[in-house]
């Protein structure tokens, strides 16, 4: 668990990460620094400039204020004044008070319009700066392996690294804010210095409290934050299942809203009283610090006073002084608290790096192969094992058997038999755990994964239905083609797609499924034939079809198959389907059980000899008579 939070347990937050473990996250800084400095270095140049000028302004301001000050009493305690408004105008005694006054008017439209530009800036910078981490984030989300996607914790890990990348660029301005604060605060305190410089260090002695006990609750929060991931996705999957055009149907149908609408309010309730309890711990406990830098403020405010009536300093002394006290105050207790806080939110960014310091297991070697074209000898399963992480039973196992080059070789065995496991393994999606897969004799691993997979045309069952206009969801299936309508077309006339685009308002322009406005569903069938044309679209030496046309009639499954069989002549292909009269094209069946290869022939050599094939083939044939 990154950075040692503890978990609770029910609704009690988790003991906070350690004063070593929040100082430890501040690595994360320079790091998220140079994501900033990366995504635009001349506005980050920009805004630090603008701060460090607007920085000074308070102090000057103040201290305009004070000479204002003894100015007008300065006036006002002379033997012989002028007795009307133009009279003083005329003697030019008003001309220090009236350039103080131009001066402090000037430095006010700067102090407003450089706010302006800073919230323009950061503004600017903090999108640019969530937009590219959000694409780093799914550039190296791409690299991942697919087990990692297929288990909860890195699922856990890759929501809170996303929530980092939109959600978290108010630490950009912070740091920037704080180093304005720092600029401020420096300024500030010389002028204390010379008059007295022990109200520091009351400031200091008032505020440390406050540090503390904010420096706890952010720690807390996170912590709780940290605990609550899984809880936030199943609130983000039930209000997605409750209000989606893709379930609507069995929702209503199952009248399922009741359920779906407790569980959430149930899920909701639960983590909304455990961030209420951290809440009112915090209020009630911050009330208390507020309350004692307070009480700091006016013992040195009465003490400023003091010196004020025994002539020690002017009025404008006094003001200077005051005025001086309470912001450094409060820009000392922001500077504090703040820093606990830029640890706290170093804590939440450190999600989005250590995402980004997750490395792939299947990756290419140095020196990678370039996948073989043409293939000459083939594709050759050697006593391969394999197992998916945190199961006790082998997916397959001892599993043997060759795919020659042009081969068209067709999978058979009931649910679990591991045929869409082989296929990922042929892909490489995964690596074997024991044995190996070879391509013209060398291992799998040997060669360029990018390479590889280029080869390789897969539609599995649960394919990905777009919502994208017709073109670009024949198109994913070899994206940089994206612009090639004629190789659009062939595809979608391959996959018997072209009737189905036909019947679309817009053609190959109309927008797919429900989702935006002005998008049109289609029926399943439509929709895998919409799929297969993506394998064509690749035009891969290797064709894999794993069971793509489970809602086509048997007659339209027959269609493809027939057609696949057509387009795939020299090429090796792989095609898993449950209808008999779809598989018997192959040139050679494989009957996989429990993981392993069973029998192996064709049609009719199975049938002949009698077992596991001939049996599942008698169950549904009877069904048709």
């Amino acid at each position: 668990m990154a950075l040692g939070v503890r978990q609770g347990r029910g609704g009690v937050p988790p003991r906070p990460t350690s004063w070593r473990e929040r100082l430890g996250a501040l690595r994360n800084l320079p790091p998220f620094l140079a994501m900033v400095w990366d995504s635009s270095w001349q506005l980050t140049a920009t805004t630090v400039a603008v701060r460090l000028v607007r920085a000074l302004l308070p102090v000057a301001t103040l201290f305009v204020g004070k000479l204002i000050i003894d100015e007008v009493v300065h006036l006002s305690h002379l033997a012989v004044r002028p007795d009307s408004l133009a009279a003083w105008l005329g003697s030019g005694l008003l001309g220090r008070l009236e350039v103080l006054l131009l001066v402090e008017f000037a430095l006010a439209v700067a102090s407003d319009l450089l706010g302006r530009a800073v919230s323009l800036v950061d503004g600017l910078l903090s999108d640019r700066v969530s937009n590219d981490a959000s694409v780093r984030l799914m550039e190296h989300a791409a690299t991942l392996d697919l087990a990692d996607f297929e288990d909860a914790a890195f699922q856990d890990r890759m929501d809170r690294a996303r929530m980092q990348a939109s959600g978290r660029m108010s630490l950009m301005g912070q740091l920037f804010g704080q180093v304005q604060d720092i600029v401020t605060v420096l300024s500030f305190a010389a002028g204390l210095v010379v008059y007295a410089p022990w109200l520091i260090v009351l400031l200091a002695i008032a505020l440390v409290p406050s540090f503390l006990g904010e420096a706890h609750f952010n720690a807390l929060s996170y912590a709780l934050s940290y605990v609550r991931t899984p809880q936030r996705r199943e609130l983000d999957y039930v209000r997605q299942v409750a209000a989606s055009a893709d379930t609507a149907k069995e929702v209503k149908i199952f009248g399922l809203s009741p359920f779906l609408i407790d569980r959430y309010r149930t899920i909701s309730r639960d983590t909304y009283q455990a961030s209420r309890r951290l809440a009112l711990r915090r209020a009630v406990w911050g009330s208390g610090f507020t309350a004692l830098g307070t009480v700091a403020y006016y013992a040195a405010y009465a003490y400023i006073a003091w010196r004020a009536v025994n002539g020690v300093i002017t009025i404008g002394d006094l003001t200077f002084l005051a005025a001086s006290f309470l912001r450094l105050r409060g820009l000392l207790e922001n500077l504090l608290t703040g820093f606990s806080s830029t640890a706290g939110q170093a804590l939440y960014i450190d999600d989005l790096f250590s995402f980004l310091r997750t490395e792939p297991g299947i990756r290419s070697p140095a020196g990678a192969l370039p996948f073989p074209d043409p293939v000459r000898q083939g594709f050759v399963f050697e006593d391969v094992g394999f197992r998916y992480a945190g199961a006790e039973r082998w997916a397959v196992r001892h599993l043997s058997f060759t795919l020659a080059p042009g081969e068209v070789l067709a999978l058979v065995g009931e649910n679990g038999a591991g045929k869409t496991t082989l296929v990922k393994l042929l892909s490489r999606l995964y690596d074997p755990v024991e044995g190996r897969v070879l391509l013209d004799g060398r291992d799998l691993r040997d060669y360029d994964l990018d390479s590889l997979r280029a080869a390789i045309g897969v539609i599995f069952q649960d394919f990905v239905r777009y919502n994208l206009p017709a073109a670009d969801n024949i198109a994913v299936g070899r994206i940089d083609a994206r612009g090639d309508r004629t190789r659009i077309e062939a595809a979608a006339s391959a996959a018997l797609a072209d009737g189905v685009v036909a019947n679309l308002p817009n053609g190959y322009d109309q927008m797919i499924g429900k989702r935006f406005q002005g998008g049109v569903d289609l029926s399943g069938g439509e929709w895998q034939k919409m799929a297969i044309a993506r394998a064509y679209m690749r035009d891969a030496q290797v064709l894999i079809l794993d069971e793509p046309t489970a809602a086509l009639d048997a007659r339209a499954e027959y269609e493809v198959f027939k057609r696949f069989r057509e387009l795939s002549a020299g090429r090796s292909a792989v095609l898993i389907s449950h209808r008999f009269s779809s598989v018997r094209m192959a040139d050679r069946i494989l009957v996989l059980s429990n993981g392993r290869v069973e029998a192996s022939g064709t049609h009719g050599d199975l049938l002949a000899a009698g077992g596991r094939y001939a049996e599942l083939f008698e169950l549904q044939a009877a069904g048709y008579r």
